[in-house]
């Protein structure tokens, strides 16, 4: 599992139960797709949002009984049907990806979480429901870890959103800290963008591990996924740090050498 761009996912992993890699990696295929919708190719704002209005009609038809004749939605159906699903939670991700097409400044560090709301916490709960886990304590605490994930993409991909127009750094803090979009433009990591992205980084970790008694309450090779994760998170933030700060320069990434380190820990 690495971090960013829904390859956060864990995708028909050999850590799953075999009974449920084919259902995750389905959940995966409708994230991703969807997410490219808002992301890739050259599509106007509006053809990517009737795209994603597509998907929502589809989920609209398994929420009335409607057969889908979509391969992807009948095998989303059964997976909603069999595991009892919160359709909610494929809605919640499509209103977050269409948020990416017409929204590319967030005010402050509450609409970024806002934001992680609908893109990622989804991603969890989701999971939470397919192993049959999804207590409202469960789910606060995945809420923290997948919210933590979305916001260390964020800072991992600060160059390549900015490319895109998007700036999910809060503007209220970046004005605190003396940064500008020129900044960001120029790839200038000086003294007040390592501050900003110090506090940013502090508080992505802080958040990662007030998720992380999670772990104590799974069991089996989910606890060992979900560990894992919350490692690999914790990983992009050490190799952050140990970047100055510059991810124009040292994007940080999950390499295979960590992956060793990463069961380790986890372990």
């Amino acid at each position: 599992m690495s971090v960013g761009h829904y390859e956060n996912f864990p995708v028909a992993s050999l850590l799953l139960p075999r009974a449920l890699r084919g259902p995750v990696a389905v959940i995966y295929r409708f994230a991703r797709t969807a997410d490219d919708f808002a992301d890739e190719g050259s599509d106007a704002p509006q053809a990517r949002l009737e795209k994603l209005q597509g998907f929502r009609f589809e989920l609209e038809g398994i929420s009335s009984g409607r057969t889908s004749k979509t391969p992807l939605f009948a095998k989303l159906e059964r997976i909603v049907r069999e595991h009892g699903v919160p359709l909610q939670l494929f809605h919640d991700l499509l209103d977050a990806f269409s948020q990416d097409v017409v929204k590319n400044r967030y005010a402050d560090f509450a609409e970024v979480l806002d934001y992680s709301r609908r893109s990622a916490n989804p991603v969890g709960r989701l999971l939470l429901h397919l192993f049959d886990e999804h207590t409202p304590e469960n789910c606060k605490l995945s809420d923290r870890i997948c919210s933590a994930l979305q916001i260390i993409n964020f800072w991992q991909d600060i160059e390549l959103d900015f490319r895109k127009d998007r700036i999910y750094l809060p503007q209220d803090e970046m004005r605190r800290f003396g940064v500008s979009e020129d900044q960001l433009r120029e790839r200038r990591c000086d003294q007040h963008f390592q501050d900003l992205m110090r506090f940013q980084v502090e508080r992505a970790r802080g958040m990662m591990l007030e998720g992380a008694p999670l772990l104590r309450n799974l069991k089996g090779s989910f606890r060992l996924e979900i560990s894992v994760t919350v490692q690999g998170g914790l990983r992009i933030l050490d190799k952050l740090e140990r970047a100055g700060y510059d991810m124009f320069r040292h994007r940080p990434v999950l390499r295979r050498l960590d992956w060793p380190l990463l069961f380790f820990r986890a372990l």
